[in-house]
C-alpha cells in the first residue's frame, strides 16, 4: 500500500533542538528506510521546511512503526499526517463502452 506521510513539527519544538547530530542521525536512518523500501520517495515541501514521504508498506500501522524510528520523531520534535492512498479508479470510465464520462 502507498502511504503518504507529511511532516508537522510539534508545538514547542525548540528550534534548538535540532542539532546538527539529530539532523544527520535523521538523514541516516531516512537512508536505511529507504534501502529498506519502506520509504520509497523523500521531498521537501516547497513552501516550508517539512517532509513529504511516500511509503510503501503492508498497513498504516507498519508505517507508523517506521516512522517511530525516525529520530526526531524519537525525540518529540515532529509526527506526521499518514494518508492512505488507493489507485485512481476514474480512468477506467474511459473506456467503459456506454459512453457516460
Amino acid at each position: 500500500m502507498k502511504i503518504l506521510a507529511i511532516e508537522h513539527e510539534l508545538p514547542g519544538a525548540a528550534p534548538d533542538r535540532f542539532t546538527p547530530q539529530l539532523k544527520r542521525a535523521e538523514a541516516a536512518r531516512v537512508w536505511e528506510l529507504q534501502q529498506a523500501d519502506v520509504i520509497r520517495e523523500v521531498y521537501f515541501r516547497a513552501d516550508r521546511s517539512e517532509a513529504v514521504l511516500v511509503l510503501e508498506c503492508a498497513t498504516v500501522d507498519e508505517a507508523e512503526r517506521a516512522l517511530a524510528t525516525l529520530p526526531m520523531v524519537a525525540a518529540n520534535l515532529i509526527a506526521f499526517e499518514i494518508i492512505p492512498l488507493a489507485p485512481y479508479p476514474g480512468l477506467s470510465r474511459l473506456f467503459a463502452g456506454d459512453g457516460s464520462l
